[in-house]
């Protein structure tokens, strides 16, 4: 757990994270809001020790330190904008496989579904990529590891739509690692995260838990109607247990009342072949 207290940052005395407080639980899969200017990249990089701060952040209950390198061997980071390295795209592979055990296998297959070959741009300087190669490349080597907390700072923003497809549907994946994620489209999050904190000038304004405000155990009915057959679509709802009719266009099937952020989330990516949606809360349908 990580137990955050107190923490403020000033940038030319000016206070870009004030006096922020608040834990991250194991298994947490955050999605972190806000306008810009709010805080976000700040508080990642406080995470990550590469400011100085005031307040403490305490990793696993340990005392408080800049850097720990324990935690920070089990994180994954990728940050809003690419840093700009000269190395070739082979070198920086080889060194996470060296430095942070990563996997090269793993990362074949993070990168072909990202749509990325690393073999083509192998001896290609990292600088010199697109931006979207770059995205797809530093996605690749932050999945390509076994790690406990994954940090991504507006991660999908340069991916094309089936990258960004792929990427979500990797991190959903990822059930072992707990996620903290900046995105300032948090319908594309919804069905990853089970809690919602918006910051605003360096404070926590919301800190929203979905399973907080539910029963355990509590299921709801669900009736999805499509336009025609589609096979993806088909395949993510037989995932949550769901049953096909009607030539594979009407599906039915019962959601966990704390998952229920999660599924809605995950039924917005095929909005447009979806004629109908209800979900039985508690006897009220929606639509």
């Amino acid at each position: 757990m990580i137990a955050i207290e107190n923490l403020t940052k000033r940038f030319d005395k000016r206070p870009v994270l004030d006096g922020l407080s608040l834990t991250i639980a194991p298994g947490d899969r955050i999605a972190l809001i806000g306008s810009n200017g709010a805080g976000k990249t700040t508080l990642f990089r406080c995470l990550l020790g590469h400011y100085r701060h005031e307040g403490a952040i305490a990793r696993d209950g340990a005392a408080p330190q800049r850097r720990d390198s324990l935690f920070l061997s089990r994180v994954a980071f990728v940050p809003q904008l690419p840093p700009p390295l000269r190395m070739p795209v082979g070198e920086l592979v080889n060194f996470a496989i060296r430095g942070a055990g990563a996997d090269r296998v793993v990362m074949d297959k993070v990168a072909g579904r990202l749509g990325i070959d690393l073999d083509a741009v192998w001896r290609q300087p990292f600088y010199r990529l697109s931006g979207g190669q770059k995205q797809k490349i530093l996605v690749t080597v932050a999945l390509g590891r076994p790690v406990d907390l994954m940090i991504f700072d507006e991660p999908a923003a340069n991916l094309d739509p089936g990258a960004r497809s792929a990427f979500i549907d990797m991190l959903a994946e990822r059930a072992e690692a707990s996620m903290l994620i900046a995105s300032h489209r948090l319908e594309e999050v919804a069905q990853l995260v089970n809690r919602v904190i918006e910051l605003d000038r360096g404070r926590v304004v919301l800190d929203d838990s979905v399973v907080d405000r539910l029963k355990a155990g509590d299921m709801r009915r669900c009736v999805v109607r499509i336009r025609e057959p589609h096979l993806p679509f088909a395949r993510a709802l037989a995932s949550w247990g769901f049953a096909a009719a009607a030539g594979d266009t009407l599906f039915s099937g019962s959601i966990p009342a704390a998952e229920n952020f999660r599924f809605l989330g995950m039924v917005s990516r095929y909005g447009s072949i979806v004629e109908h949606l209800s979900v039985d809360a508690g006897g009220i349908a929606r639509q």
